[in-house]
């Protein structure tokens, strides 16, 4: 499946990993949105599971293992080029996940990985999606017993 100029939507996952009131977010290192901050994901594999998708794609950006995937949010984004076509488009579902073990570091798409306190979050360079997320979810991250 094409992500540039996809024919359908593309199906993504974004883990929620919260560790002492701070939530994990990490400087993308690709397109789209190479150098905004998000949290950690990446794209559902044909015939993976997207719980199974989440608990990988946290573990490849965060040398985390992480367990109990928890729905949070389905969130779609859309990238038009300058003639109105669709670049890319994305449905990202938000799991929060635990963590199991591990020490975070940046991983394979990652350029960086920051423990950031909510009140810090949207004074970073954040991709459009999430910036929506969090916005929409920060009530509910900030009373998490994470």
């Amino acid at each position: 499946m094409k992500r540039l100029y996809p024919d359908q939507p593309v199906v993504g996952v974004g883990a929620v990993i919260i560790k002492n009131g701070k939530i994990a977010l990490i400087k993308r290192g690709n397109e789209p949105s190479r150098g905004k901050w998000t949290i950690p994901g990446g794209l559902v594999e044909l015939s993976e599971n997207p719980q199974v998708a989440v608990i990988r794609e946290a573990k490849e950006e965060t040398a985390l293992d992480v367990e109990k995937p928890a729905l949070l949010d389905v969130v779609s984004n859309v990238d038009l080029d300058e003639q109105g076509k669709v670049k890319y488009h994305y449905i990202i579902i938000d799991y929060l996940v635990q963590v199991k073990a591990g020490t975070a570091q940046a991983g394979s798409d990652a350029l960086e990985l920051r423990w950031v306190p909510f009140v810090e979050v949207e004074n970073y360079d954040l991709t459009a999606s999430f910036r929506v997320f969090f916005r929409n979810n920060r009530e509910k991250l900030e009373t998490s017993s994470l």
